[in-house]
């Protein structure tokens, strides 16, 4: 039950922020996210300037707002474990322009 919990948490917290990028292809590339150096923070404003409402979104789940900041508190195989088991969840579907974005941006924040 815990394990379900956490996964639903998982799927709900990347679905907001890390969206498709997990299950956008055969062989998802989810490099960007596992080897981040971005702090929550960082990650926050990114999101905020590439899609508001998402990040909206984002901050009205605490749930979903934790589950990040322990991704990205996590080392790469960590966050690599963390994302494989939400993989797959079509409630990720249509978020990869926006993981994409934050990923490849948050340094900048």
């Amino acid at each position: 039950m815990k394990t379900k919990f956490f996964v639903t948490t998982g799927v709900a917290a990347a679905a907001f922020l890390f969206g498709g990028a997990a299950v956008a292809s055969a062989a998802p590339d989810v490099e960007a996210i596992v080897n981040s150096t971005c702090t929550y923070p960082q990650v926050s404003s990114a999101l905020h300037a590439t899609s508001p409402q998402v990040a909206a979104e984002l901050e009205a789940s605490p749930m979903a707002v934790s589950w990040i900041q322990n991704l990205l508190n996590s080392g790469p195989d960590e966050r690599r474990a963390a994302l494989n088991q939400i993989a797959g969840f079509p409630q990720l579907d249509g978020y990869t322009s926006v993981i994409n974005s934050v990923a490849y941006s948050c340094q900048n924040y």
